[in-house]
């Protein structure tokens, strides 16, 4: 049964492009050799490391997303654990979400509304005297006022 997942790949910042897209041919190449289909490759670029990993403060992030079996998941870590270029990989089930594959989408932009500004006035209005949700879960600071 084939399953949805993501592989987030840093790359030697050092490489040359050729080599790294050498990586991610060759990595498209055993998912679907494995019988696996190719979803989408989203490079993330040069960023720069919370510590250094092998002297060096930044690493180049690919996210690949495709569908394969488990074994075939397998087989692509061993390959990439071994692989001159891969600084760190981690491949992960893939979650469905309103953003699509990667990295959460931009914020969606306020709703227009095609009606007067006059009926939309009334509604934006609430009670300033109202509290929040969370705010009657606030014992403490009601304790050091008193």
């Amino acid at each position: 049964m084939q399953h949805d997942y993501e592989i987030l790949l840093m790359l030697d910042p050092d490489l040359s492009d050729e080599r790294q897209e050498e990586i991610i041919v060759r990595t498209r190449e055993l998912i679907e050799q494995g019988g696996g289909t190719w979803v989408g490759h989203d490079p993330w670029g040069r960023r720069r490391l919370a510590y250094p990993i092998d002297k060096k403060n930044e690493g180049i992030y690919h996210l690949l997303q495709f569908d394969a079996e488990p074994e075939t998941v397998d087989e692509l870590t061993r390959i990439l654990k071994i692989s001159d270029g891969v600084m760190r990989h981690m491949a992960t089930r893939r979650i469905e979400s309103a953003h699509g594959p990667g990295r959460p989408g931009p914020e969606p932009p306020a709703p227009v509304a095609a009606e007067s500004p006059a009926e939309d006035a009334p509604a934006a209005e609430e009670p300033a005297d109202l509290e929040p949700e969370y705010a009657s879960a606030n014992t403490r600071s009601q304790e050091e006022e008193e």
